[in-house]
């Protein structure tokens, strides 16, 4: 939710905002008639109810028929404060209404436009080129006895997989790793529940433009996360933290969860877009003004991992109509696929501000004991989809693969992923 002090001293910036992500600048004009309305009702009832208070006094202290005047006054201005109560309350819950409708306003520098409208910030790593006809993912993984599609299928339909063997034990490294790597930089492991409520779900801004893609379950009125992020936001709802120690960072382990809606027809070969995956997701609670420095320094984490695996990427500032109304600003890290002969996506990490914050009521004491909504972040710092990448970077001519140095301990000292049968 975004700051209703900010709605109405600075309404251009947000309509700005609006029109950089492609939605509709008329809603800030809205919002701001929804809070007059509101703060008027509310002034009207807090009016009302000192004029009670007040009349409470004169009646306690008034006798004989003075005091029967004044009760029955009385009775009829309670009437009126419960109706300025009731009205007060409906129009809150009208400028809540609206105000959900505004995406978070993204900060300076961020492009405008859609999904194809990213800058890219910078390319790391050179290209991998094969003097062999390189294989992809699932025809390495199939070699290897790492993936089995067609079992994931018969099992739970398309989209679905099994990582069996050496798949298993891969994912598991690259996750234990990542770990290890967060354990490092202070971030406390949670392992986290993946069916949460609604009230959590909405607060992270996940029931917006993108609530096809949840799965949810009537029955239970619980809806199936697709990443940890939203548990981990939830962790501290309706609470005030302490942050005069510096930030507080979490590590989220969790299966996730997508319906993968509108993308039918796109990557349906092998595990790049799945129902189903595995991801460790890190998540921060900073001071407002500390959380583009903390921005930067998810970033420089995750590539550290894509380094530390050889694999070739490039970082991109995502533009504002692809954010998401949770997120002011969002880098990607995007690994180099070889037989795709493009960068995909492996890491994603958002600088949310202030918005989930407010709609979740978390808040930190600043300086003369006021409370204030924290910041909140989150990032990839490993997934799945890894695995992609990572047998066709280091796929050899036989159709064995060689693993990445960093990762050796992580699988029993294992140099190389060998097809399956071969000595």
């Amino acid at each position: 939710m975004i700051d209703p002090v900010l709605l109405r001293e600075n309404p251009e910036l947000i309509k700005a905002s609006q029109q950089a992500r492609g939605d509709s600048p008329e809603l800030v004009d809205d919002a701001l008639a929804a809070d007059a309305t509101r703060r008027s009702a509310i002034s009207e009832y807090e009016r009302l109810r000192a004029e009670q208070k007040a009349f409470g006094t004169r009646v306690a202290q008034a006798s004989g028929d003075e005091k029967k005047a004044l009760v029955a006054e009385v009775q009829s201005l309670a009437a009126r404060v419960k109706q300025a109560d009731q009205a007060a309350d409906a129009a809150s819950v009208a400028f809540d209404d609206v105000v959900r409708g505004i995406g978070n306003p993204i900060i300076d520098g961020v492009p405008a436009g859609g999904e194809d409208d990213f800058v890219v910030l910078r390319e790391v790593g050179a290209i991998p080129e094969f003097d062999f006809p390189a294989r992809d993912h699932l025809e390495l993984g199939e070699l290897l006895g790492a993936i089995d599609m067609a079992r994931g299928a018969k099992v739970s339909g398309a989209r679905f997989y099994f990582l069996r063997g050496i798949g298993a034990r891969l994912e598991l490294a690259i996750m234990s790793m990542a770990l290890d790597k967060a354990l490092g930089n202070g971030f406390v492991p949670l392992i986290t529940p993946t069916l949460v409520k609604p009230e959590i779900m909405s607060g992270t801004g996940f029931l917006g433009a993108h609530a096809d893609e949840v799965y949810y379950l009537p029955a239970d009125d619980l809806y199936l996360t697709g990443t940890s992020e939203v548990a981990l936001a939830g962790y501290h709802s309706d609470e005030i933290l302490d942050l005069t120690n510096g930030p507080m960072r979490y590590a989220g382990w969790s299966t996730c969860y997508r319906k993968e809606a509108g993308s039918h027809g796109k990557d349906t070969r092998g595990i790049i877009r799945v129902h189903q995956f595995n991801k460790l997701e890190m998540f921060v609670y900073t001071l407002p003004e500390d959380a583009e420095a903390e921005h930067a320094r998810l970033v420089a984490w995750q590539e550290e991992m894509l380094q530390e695996l050889g694999l070739s990427y490039r970082v991109i500032d995502t533009a504002a109509g692809d954010l998401g109304s949770s997120a002011a600003r969002k880098f990607d890290v995007e690994a180099w696929v070889p037989t795709q002969d493009a960068y995909r996506e492996l890491t994603s990490t958002s600088n949310c501000t202030t918005f989930q914050a407010r709609r979740l009521d978390i808040r930190y004491r600043a300086d003369g004991g006021k409370t204030t909504p924290v910041a909140t972040l989150n990032g990839t710092l490993a997934t799945t989809r890894w695995i992609v990448a990572l047998l066709e970077t280091h796929q050899q001519a036989d159709g064995s693969v060689r693993v990445p140095e960093a990762l050796r301990p992580y699988l029993g000292g294992l140099e190389t992923l060998e097809p399956v049968g071969r000595a």
